[in-house]
């Protein structure tokens, strides 16, 4: 990475509980951000925001949004109070070139971005915004609107893409522990080596490998972000795979960088 970069970062964010019960993926998350340069403002985006259209929270006090059920209480007490940044919202409305929803009032910092925000600035200190997923975009609609963000990276702001390039709940074993199913392991493998490669062409048209992806893959929704760090790859920069495994049999929470 050169000094003057920021580098963007995807992370698999796992289960909502890892905010409370640390693991060799929030250490690893937690010991990149003492290796990154202090970012003026962070643009996450999250699997957890889906919206028809294109959104960006623009608010100067984002709330913490739990944006789930049937957990704890000690993690729907987690708050991480960040402030936001309106003028990075323009920005990348400015950038993006598409029209695009300024909210002000709805939305937050959710789930998705603080149980791993929590990790790398635990201060909550850095301003954060967010941009939503537009559910009605192909894959290859969003990486190629992903690309508009790369001027971010020279200004100082870190992209944080979170979500999970393996995710399916409906065969999820929840104590843990579990042996990755063989197409997990699979689909995982195949997006890592040709991320290392870099070649997108494949990650992009996913589908395309077959069962082990769809079975990986249900909905797109956790796997659109990754694909937001890769659009951030130009020339000279390279991939690289910051912690790496698969969880409760069908959970990948590969971690990676683009730097």
């Amino acid at each position: 990475m050169t000094s003057h970069r920021q580098p963007a970062v995807f992370a698999g964010h796992g289960s909502p509980m890892y905010a409370i019960e640390p693991n060799r993926y929030t250490a690893a998350w937690a010991n990149l951000s003492k290796a990154l340069k202090r970012p003026d403002a962070i643009l996450v985006i999250s699997a957890h925001w889906v919206t028809r259209g294109v959104w960006v929270t623009a608010m100067s006090k984002p709330k913490t949004i739990h944006d789930f059920g049937g957990f704890p209480q000690t993690l729907f007490d987690i708050q991480y109070p960040a402030p936001g940044s309106p003028a990075l919202a323009d920005r990348v409305k400015e950038l993006l070139g598409v029209p695009v929803v300024l909210e002000e009032n709805e939305w937050g910092i959710d789930h998705g971005a603080w149980s791993v925000l929590k990790y790398l600035y635990p201060d909550a200190d850095i301003p954060v915004v967010q941009l939503s997923l537009d559910g009605s975009l192909s894959a290859k609609e969003h990486y190629e609107l992903a690309k508009n963000l790369r001027p971010l990276r020279d200004e100082n702001i870190l992209i944080l893409a979170s979500g999970n390039v393996v995710h399916n709940l409906r065969t999820i074993h929840w104590e843990g522990g579990a042996t990755p199913y063989p197409w997990a392991k699979e689909f995982n493998d195949f997006f890592v080596s040709e991320m290392k490669a870099n070649h997108h062409e494949p990650l992009i048209h996913w589908e395309q490998f077959g069962d082990a992806a769809h079975l990986s893959i249900p909905t797109p929704e956790h796997y659109w972000p990754a694909l937001y760090v890769l659009a951030q790859q130009e020339q000279g920069d390279a991939p690289k795979t910051q912690v790496d495994g698969i969880e409760m049999g069908s959970i990948g929470m590969l971690t990676f960088t683009i730097e």
